[in-house]
């Protein structure tokens, strides 16, 4: 037991010491790169060439709730008390026909494709903080074989490439890939 002593805290010192020694490992989604002097983002409906409104205002409320949840930034609506604007342009909306049935030619699974740019500039420099071009983001979804118990799941197939592209690009901004 003597011996078992000293070997564990010099064991506890050496773990201490390698634990704040700063090997720069740090896990995903938690790097900050972004200026300390950015507190308030103000996030600009997003430009949009399609016909579904619904898109744009889905990712503004997704990237609200992503930047709120997850990071240390407050969400205005006033751009004027915000230090930093994030907004885009949708480029593309598809949803198409992946699979059909051999029997009766109907679709039985589809897939989404958003299609958008993304940019966050501090509001009083124009000062480009984040910018992403082409960005793509996919879903797929299942359509009923049977009419009498069809259910349209485009709108929640919608909903969830919203929220995935407002995951993927809070965490693009936090790490700046």
């Amino acid at each position: 037991m003597k011996r078992i002593l000293p070997a564990l805290l010099a064991c506890g010192v050496l773990i201490g010491i390698s634990d704040s020694s700063g090997c720069g490992y740090h896990v995903a989604g938690k790097a900050e790169l972004m200026p300390k002097n950015i507190h308030t983002i103000f996030i600009e409906p997003f430009h949009s060439g399609i016909p579904r409104t619904d898109i744009s205002r889905l990712l503004s409320a997704d990237l609200a709730r992503e930047l709120l949840s997850r990071t240390r930034f407050k969400v205005v609506s006033d751009p004027g008390q915000a230090d930093a604007v994030l907004a885009g342009a949708i480029t593309n909306f598809v949803s198409f026909s992946t699979t059909t049935d051999p029997v009766t030619a109907r679709s039985t699974g589809a897939q989404v494709i958003l299609q958008m740019n993304i940019y966050m500039n501090e509001r009083t420099t124009g000062k480009s903080l984040f910018a992403r071009n082409g960005y793509e983001f996919r879903e797929r979804y299942e359509i009923s074989e049977n009419a009498a118990t069809y259910f349209d799941e485009s709108g929640t197939a919608v909903q969830r490439v919203t929220r995935d592209a407002a995951r993927s690009i809070v965490s693009a901004i936090l790490e700046d890939f």
